[in-house]
């Protein structure tokens, strides 16, 4: 029987189709790559996500498409065989979900205005986002070298912006907030995980991502300070 056709839709430079990129080629599945321009968006992506028009999407056969990234990756590693993503564990799976829940919830507003604002604004988010990334490090279990064990999992895919990602968003910003000294494993772990083979066959470029983010830093610092606005 042919396997039904797998579809993502994306665009350059997403950590958010990054995600699924690894969770797909970690499981095996052959997919193609449907490329969006966010600044003309297609028919395509307004008709399978047509409240957000956002990426990434993923088309599996003929049914109605799966949307946010956590949510497919999770569809993919129960719908495909090949390595398990979430841990066996019931208590494993729910910290696993909890703290990739954490990363976006938590840390993605304080890193945005710690990364963007200035003054005692910019240093009290900071400082929390520091906080936070030290409790992201702690789900590290020593001896090993991933969130899931000796192997990419689930945390590792939902957590992967730390070890590019960041990296670049500090350069474009002129601001550090990971530091090896301060965060030794989980440097250690953003080094092992870009240098994974799988991981490095859908990581896109430094410079070409450099070069992208750096025009939209005025657009950054507006979103920013109206986030800090409203905490």
């Amino acid at each position: 029987m042919m396997a039904e056709p797998v579809k993502l839709i994306g665009c350059f430079g997403s950590p958010f189709v990054h995600r699924v990129e690894v969770a797909l080629r970690l499981k095996g599945v052959p997919y193609e790559l449907v490329e969006e321009d966010l600044n003309n968006k297609s028919d395509l992506l307004a008709k399978h996500n047509p409240f957000h028009q956002k990426v990434p999407v993923l088309l599996h056969g003929d049914r109605p498409a799966v949307c946010e990234s956590l949510v497919i990756i999770e569809y993919v590693d129960e719908a495909f065989s090949g390595p398990s993503l979430l841990p066996s564990d019931p208590y494993e799976r729910a910290m696993a979900r909890f703290w990739a829940a954490f990363m976006y919830k938590e840390c993605k507003d304080s890193m945005w205005i710690a990364l963007w604002t200035d003054g005692e604004v910019q240093a009290a988010s900071a400082r929390e986002m520091k906080a936070n990334l030290t409790l992201i490090e702690r789900q590290l279990a020593e001896g090993k070298k991933f969130f899931g064990g000796n192997t990419i999992g689930f945390l590792d895919i939902a957590v992967g912006g730390i070890a590019h990602w960041m990296g670049v968003f500090e350069e474009v910003a002129g601001v550090r907030l990971l530091i090896e000294e301060e965060h030794p494993a989980l440097c250690r772990w953003a080094r092992e995980y870009t240098l994974d083979e799988t991981v490095g066959q859908c990581l896109p470029d430094r410079d070409r991502v450099v070069a992208a983010l750096t025009p939209r830093k005025e657009l950054y610092v507006s979103i920013a300070k109206a986030m800090a606005a409203q905490k």
